[in-house]
């Protein structure tokens, strides 16, 4: 009886804990334009960066997302092209909470950012244009 009671006890707190991973639904450059934590659900048990990058533009034009996802879907990459330009998505995954950083963009970093924006922006013309 006793032992039944232990481990109900220890199955309600461990159902109760969640995973709390960073959050970012869209960031440039690895800087997040959003950033938050949010508790994961029970299917999603690790927390997950994912970075477009296109190629030959290094790491200056790129867009990222950060949150909670199944661990199946962890550290992979994916290449493909659209309008011409290769681009190559990749997803890293950790298990602890807010173990995916995000970097947040100070005043200084948002004038960085918009002259970093306008030049992706031009050099995405280029490509498509």
């Amino acid at each position: 009886r006793i032992l039944n009671l232990s481990l109900s006890l220890s199955l309600s707190l461990s159902l109760a804990e969640s995973l709390s991973c960073n959050t970012c639904s869209f960031g440039v450059i690895g800087i997040c334009l959003n950033p938050s934590t949010t508790n994961c659900s029970t299917n999603t048990s690790s927390c997950t960066t994912g970075r477009a990058s296109f190629t030959g533009a290094g790491s200056f034009l790129g867009f990222n997302s950060q949150g909670c996802t199944e661990t199946a879907l962890c550290n992979g990459s994916a290449s493909g092209t659209i309008l011409g330009a290769t681009y190559t998505v990749t997803q890293t995954c950790c298990t602890t909470n807010n173990c995916n950083p995000f970097q947040v963009a100070s005043g200084a970093s948002y004038v960085q950012l918009s002259l970093s924006a306008a030049l992706s922006a031009a050099l995405l013309a280029c490509v498509w244009g």
